[in-house]
């Protein structure tokens, strides 16, 4: 059975704080109507890299999709 948005974003409050200084930066370009490789070309590292960042966000925060990574930055004031 698949956690709802709401159940996730509840269950990963504390993971937040675990997210690199890097990873929050990534996260805030998210929220952007950017590439991957826009960001990556920003923070001058490959896009392979900030591939990997967001999976790691992903899976800290308890999200699947940019869209609610994004929720989830919003919601948590990111």
């Amino acid at each position: 059975m698949s956690m709802t948005t709401t159940e996730r974003h509840a269950v990963t409050d504390d993971d937040a704080a675990t997210l690199t200084t890097r990873e929050r930066v990534v996260l805030a370009e998210l929220r952007r109507d950017v590439t991957l490789e826009d960001i990556a070309r920003q923070l001058w590292v490959t896009r392979n890299t900030v591939k990997s960042q967001v999976r790691s966000i992903y899976r800290k925060i308890g999200v699947s999709t940019r869209a609610e990574a994004v929720d989830w930055a919003r919601t948590h004031r990111f």
